[in-house]
């Protein structure tokens, strides 16, 4: 199996600790949060507390084009991470990444970074409409959204559980989590207000968050709500669409 890593530079003292990590994953660490689709575990070095993202080993027409023509999962998550960095915009402080491979296939990968303790995430105001300081935590969050946008950064998961948020005495901070699908690149105003559709199915934070970029973006409230409410209706269709032909799916194959 070939080996291909890279460790960001601050973390460089600890490259035993970070192979052992990789090279135990299965037996050792820390589950933490959803495991359906990939695995990630808590592991403790020098008095941190460090995530590792284990990508499932992909079909195998992925495994040619990892292998040869695209960057893994893990790769992007890395750069882009740094990318964010640069930028001046939050995500966890990414470590490393390792990935495995055959002469002909690719197989395992992982994305390593700083555990980020948050207070909640995205999704809990899409749960909890009462949660306390629902509309200014949403109205930063838009403005957050609109900074990337003018940082050309176009977030492809921009969805409830992707963002964590903590709060700062009066403010709050915001930061990008599952971050391998992304471009880097100036958005028309379409392409911007479409952003906003996985993040939830409220009419009531879909008029919040409308205001709010219509005051950043300096358009009409009516045109940046239409648009907004639209794009969610159409990925919620789409998105059910889908679910109902996988279960058909799965009923022929019985």
């Amino acid at each position: 199996m070939i080996e291909r890593k890279k460790i960001y530079k601050d973390y460089a003292e600890s490259k035993k600790e970070i192979d052992a990590m990789v090279s135990n994953f299965d037996s050792t660490g820390t589950p933490f949060g959803n495991q359906d689709r990939n695995s990630l575990k808590l592991f403790e070095v020098k008095g941190k507390t460090i995530n590792v993202k284990s990508f499932r080993i992909p079909n195998i027409i992925n495994q040619i084009a990892y292998r040869f023509f695209r960057k893994s999962k893990a790769q992007r998550s890395f750069e882009y991470a740094n990318k964010l960095m640069n930028l001046g915009i939050g995500t966890p402080q990414p470590i490393a990444y390792y990935e495995f491979k055959s002469p002909l296939l690719f197989k395992k990968s992982y994305y390593i970074s700083e555990q980020l303790d948050c207070d909640i995430t995205y999704r809990e105001l899409t749960t909890d409409l009462n949660y306390p300081n629902h509309e200014e935590i949403l109205r930063a969050f838009t403005r957050f959204t609109y900074n990337l946008h003018e940082k050309n950064v176009n977030f492809l998961d921009h969805s409830p559980g992707n963002t964590l948020i903590k709060k700062n005495e009066d403010s709050y901070e915001f930061y990008l989590v599952d971050l391998n699908r992304m471009k880097f690149e100036p958005m028309d105003f379409e392409t911007r207000i479409k952003n906003f559709s996985k993040l939830t199915t409220h009419k009531s934070m879909i008029k919040v968050m409308s205001d709010e970029y219509s005051k950043c973006c300096n358009e009409p409230f009516e045109k940046v709500f239409k648009l907004m409410w639209s794009s969610t209706q159409a990925f919620q269709e789409k998105y059910y669409r889908k679910k109902r032909l996988k279960k058909k799916l799965k009923f022929w194959k019985k």
